[in-house]
């Protein structure tokens, strides 16, 4: 007989809803807790949000990225990220470095004695090594980028509601919102909390946050769509529940496989992209935990409407579940 792993037994039968207000009231806490941090604590704004400068060095010695770091350590410098750029075009003793420092607080860009000073303290350590290009990131070009941003996480969510409205039921789509907008705001929260960087590659992580919880999402939605249709007498709480059960096996396998690799791309994936699949790891867990807990109660909150014919009544079946 063929064995297969199993994260669940194949049928469960949890009640997702036995400790509802705990569940979700907590969330509920949690996200205010993360736009307090956010409002008081705010976010440590990389170079992309804060203006700053890019320098791309080209030496015929190989990039050390950790020496270029402990070059640099003596220098009046803020934010310092140092990548090693990988091109197939390169010659085999072409070595190039992006060197990307962020202006100190009231400086609207890096001083052109400070790049002087950089260049002199990389050239102490590797003197092949040459600056090819030094471009500036101003104030301006900062705040437009943030505006970017913003507008980015505002039109995918938008897409998003209009998606699940034409898929589903407009129900569903403020479920599936009210679920994205907790990935979001926890996450971002957390940011402010430990400090971590937040620029581009951050807007990015949550952009794919929105992409995998709203996924997740779906299929719960879907198997409720059909078990509506099946069970047309059961209450809703309770074909919730058996909904939530029965795609458990699909969530959890799902999440783990990819938590596996972004765990391994957090221990061993360096500096460079820890903040990126930190922010990923974070969501996902929130986005299967949100999918769970958050997307269906809403949805129940609100109630559907289960009659042949369409209307705009509420079930108000929430209202009468046990604490």
């Amino acid at each position: 007989m063929a064995w297969r792993l199993r994260l669940v037994p194949e049928k469960t039968n949890i009640d997702f809803f036995r400790w509802q207000w705990f569940t979700f009231g907590g969330s509920m806490v949690l996200m205010v807790v993360a736009l307090v941090a956010w409002a008081v604590i705010g976010l440590n704004f990389g170079i992309d949000f804060k203006g700053g400068t890019t320098i791309r060095t080209e030496s015929t010695q190989a990039v050390d990225i950790g020496a270029y770091r402990s070059a640099l350590q003596g220098q009046p410098l803020g934010d310092v990220s140092i990548t090693q750029v990988f091109d197939p075009s390169f010659r085999a003793d072409q070595h190039v470095a992006m060197v990307r420092i962020a202006a100190l607080e009231g400086d609207e860009a890096v001083s052109p004695e400070t790049i002087t000073a950089v260049e002199s303290a990389l050239q102490a350590y590797d003197p092949a090594v040459k600056f090819v290009s030094v471009e500036s990131v101003g104030p301006k070009v900062s705040g437009e980028l943030i505006r970017t941003a913003i507008l980015s996480m505002v039109i995918a969510t938008v897409c998003i509601i209009i998606y699940i409205w034409l898929r589903f039921e407009w129900q569903y789509s403020v479920g599936a919102v009210a679920a994205l907008i907790h990935d979001i705001f926890i996450t971002i929260g957390l940011f402010a909390i430990l400090g971590i960087k937040f620029d581009l590659p951050i807007i990015a992580a949550l952009l794919t946050i929105l992409g995998y919880s709203i996924n997740d999402t779906v299929v719960v939605f879907d198997r409720l769509r059909e078990n509506l249709l099946k069970y047309k007498t059961m209450p809703l709480r309770d074909v919730m529940n058996l909904t939530v059960n029965e795609t458990l096996s699909r969530t959890l396998m799902t999440s783990g496989t990819t938590l596996i690799a972004l765990i391994a791309m957090l221990i061993f994936g360096g500096d460079v992209i820890r903040g990126f699949v930190f922010a990923i790891t974070v969501g996902i867990v929130l986005g299967t935990y949100s999918s769970v807990y958050v997307a269906k109660n809403i949805v129940l909150m609100i109630g559907l409407d289960r009659s042949d014919k369409p209307k705009n009544g509420k079930s108000g079946e929430f209202a009468n579940i046990d604490a």
